[in-house]
Formats: structure tokens, sequence, C-alpha cells
């Protein structure tokens, strides 16, 4: 099942990037930035009642509070960062850039999540690196 969501992740953060592109003309970065941040912001908590998971809130630790705070601050400037890159650079070199995170999050899970890295996992990351290269230069 984890294959499926993440497959239609993918998907939606294709349509994300499109769709930005034509949103963001002649409109600032910033301001875009905060107008998709507001309707995320509205779906995930109509997911949350929908889900009937409000309940939850009074049983998050401190330790995950903090860490879903870091990482909400690293959305935010991704997406700040993403925003403004989308508006002055074509999206079929913005992307794959952006893509590089995945690379980065192997790279992040080995050494702060003690995850294993197979030779796969380091051949996908050279894979990914060197495509990513060959599509922006």
């Amino acid at each position: 099942m984890w294959f499926i969501f993440a497959l239609l992740s993918s998907i939606f953060a294709a349509l994300t990037s499109i769709l930005a592109k034509i949103g963001i003309d002649g409109v600032n970065s910033n301001l875009a930035t905060a107008i998709r941040t507001a309707v995320v912001l509205v779906m995930a908590w109509a997911m949350v009642f929908v889900t009937e998971a409000q309940g939850g809130l009074g049983e998050i630790s401190r330790k995950s509070w903090i860490f879903l705070v870091l990482s909400g601050l690293a959305t935010g400037a991704s997406w700040l960062c993403y925003y403004k890159a989308l508006q002055i650079g074509e999206a079929s070199k913005v992307v794959p850039i952006d893509k590089l995170s995945v690379v980065i999050t192997l790279v992040l899970a080995f050494v702060f999540l003690h995850e294993r890295l197979t030779w796969k996992s380091v051949v996908g990351c050279v894979l990914i690196g060197a495509g990513t290269l060959f599509m922006v230069i």
C-alpha cells in the first residue's frame, strides 16, 4: 500500500510543478507560496477531521512536536525556494534539481537514522545525480 501512496505522491508532485509554473506567472513567489500553503493547511485539517484524528493532538510527545515543527520550517523553506526557482527558471530544469532531495534524503537517512545504504541505493544515487546533471546542462 505504501507504494501506491508514494506513486500518487509523485503524480501529484508533478502536477504541483506544472500547475505552479502556470499559476505563478506575474505573482510574487512568496505570495504564491503563502496561497499554496493556506490551501494545503485547509486540506490537511479537513483530512484530520474527516478521519477523526483530532483526538490525537494531546498524545503527541514534546520530541515529536519539536521535530514536526522543524519539519514544517524545512518544508516552508523548501517551498519558498522552489517557487522562486520556478518563477525565474524553467520547470524542466528546476524540478530535476529539486528531486536531488532523493539523494540527499538517502544520505541523511544513512547518517542520522542509521538506515542501510546498499550498493543498489548507492548506484541509484549516482544515477539520479548523473541524470539530474545531464538534464540541466
